[in-house]
């Protein structure tokens, strides 16, 4: 996996490892704040998990 360094919003991330085959990336509550995001919308879909599980996400951030 490759390794960059990210601006989220005012936030410089350094070592943050790259997964291109990531379709959805969660982060918690804690950490949504502490990078100083804005509160998500309201997702429009329900997502199938690898174990067959439907799932619906609290909200969506887009635009990082």
């Amino acid at each position: 996996m490759a390794v960059i360094h990210v601006h989220v919003g005012k936030n410089f991330i350094e070592n943050v490892l790259l997964d291109g085959g990531s379709i959805v990336n969660i982060i918690t509550k804690k950490l949504r704040v502490q990078l100083g995001l804005s509160k998500p919308k309201l997702a429009p879909y329900n997502l199938p998990m690898a174990n067959q599980t439907i799932v619906k996400p609290l909200g969506l951030i887009k635009d990082l």
